[in-house]
């Protein structure tokens, strides 16, 4: 593949030009690239075809818990509509959401301290925007569940995972899950991390089904997953699987 967000020889770095551990991207209608900089603390809006980024969100190389700063944010999902984005706040055990064009940050979800609570998160890790519910659909990671929080709302609803936050892998329990996304029918995949397995629960149910690697076992083989972290869907609902300790990525037709 060609460089075209980063320095080309592989180093890390913050000045404009480079990045410091980029973990979540978004990618417009433009063909701009919105970059969680992870170890930068900050959001780079990179230009298609740009040699440089603009920082949109937190400050370079200094994290913190005010509305201008981030600290270790790891995923962001945008409303193409109106170019607001969401980002996961890991650290700061939020989500914040810019407008467009401005520089600080509004808190829409946790309340800056990692918790069990209805009105707490956990070192979330990833957001997904549902504009038809506008809400926001959550890995709470630490707190192993996803949770769906409506947008003005002073709390989240369990989607998938235990209510009391305790980690398992039963069909219906999750373990550090990474990343939840939506297809169009509102039906939810989790790469369920630790658990070597992704999860599919029908909408509005909380019994999910393994559809990719093997419950708590790690495995390199076809069908086996090694701590799955990322899950994406294209438009035939297919399943590619950012497949980390493989060092691969895997597809999976549709469910």
């Amino acid at each position: 593949g060609s460089t075209v967000a980063g320095l080309a020889n592989n180093t890390a770095g913050s000045s404009s030009d480079a990045l410091n551990s980029p973990v979540g991207i978004v990618v417009d209608d433009s063909s701009s690239l919105y970059i969680a900089d992870e170890y930068n603390y900050r959001i780079q809006l990179w230009s298609s075809g740009a040699s440089s980024g603009k920082t949109i969100a937190g400050n370079t190389s200094s994290s913190g818990n005010a509305n201008n700063q981030l600290n270790t944010p790891t995923d962001i999902a945008l409303d193409s509509n109106t170019a607001t984005l969401y980002i996961a706040d890991s650290f700061n055990h939020r989500v914040m959401r810019y407008l467009s064009g401005t520089s600080a940050g509004t808190l829409v979800a946790g309340n800056n301290s990692a918790g069990t609570g209805n009105t707490q998160l956990w070192q979330p890790t990833s957001v997904y925007f549902d504009s038809p519910t506008n809400s926001l659909l959550i890995a709470n990671t630490y707190a192993h569940n996803i949770v769906r929080w409506v947008l003005g709302d002073s709390c989240w609803t369990l989607v998938a995972g235990n209510l009391n936050g305790s980690s398992g892998n039963t069909f219906r329990e999750l373990q550090y899950p990474r990343t939840v996304t939506l297809d169009p029918m509102g039906n939810v995949y989790v790469a369920d991390t630790v658990n070597h397995r992704i999860q599919f629960f029908l909408n509005g149910e909380t019994n999910g089904t393994t559809i990719a690697g093997h419950t708590g076992s790690p495995a390199r083989n076809a069908t086996g997953l090694f701590y799955p972290s990322k899950i994406v869907l294209d438009s035939q609902l297919n399943l590619y699987v950012a497949d980390t300790d493989n060092q691969r990525i895997q597809k999976f037709l549709r469910y």
